[in-house]
């Protein structure tokens, strides 16, 4: 199985420069492992199973209430399918063949 996860988690309650909260999020998924792809709007990992997606995000909010947290905002998107891993950079792989492709190839 692949899950990816589309992960936004940040505090509400700790201003508007929020990237000393956001950091320690991004390094814990980073040694957790898993393939990860950070964005300026999230973050996005691949897992082999819901349960660790969902790990991940509880583990995000742990940190940020560490921190004194006390209102934490969260997106969380998943992409579910059996199979193969090496989605996350796959289904980006495919796109760029499909902007490569000669126009009359395109749908």
């Amino acid at each position: 199985m692949s899950v990816i996860l589309d992960l936004t988690i940040f505090p509400t309650d700790q201003g508007s420069s929020l990237s000393r909260f956001v950091a320690p999020v991004i390094a814990m998924i980073r040694d957790s492992g898993f393939e990860h792809q950070l964005s300026s709007m999230g973050t996005q990992v691949e897992t082999d199973t819901l349960p660790e997606a969902l790990a991940i995000i509880e583990r995000a909010n742990a940190i940020l209430e560490g921190f004194g947290a006390e209102r934490v905002y969260v997106i969380a998107k998943f992409d579910i399918r059996p199979g193969t891993r090496g989605r996350l950079t796959g289904k980006l792989d495919s796109v760029r063949r499909q902007l490569d492709a000669p126009a009359a190839e395109r749908p």
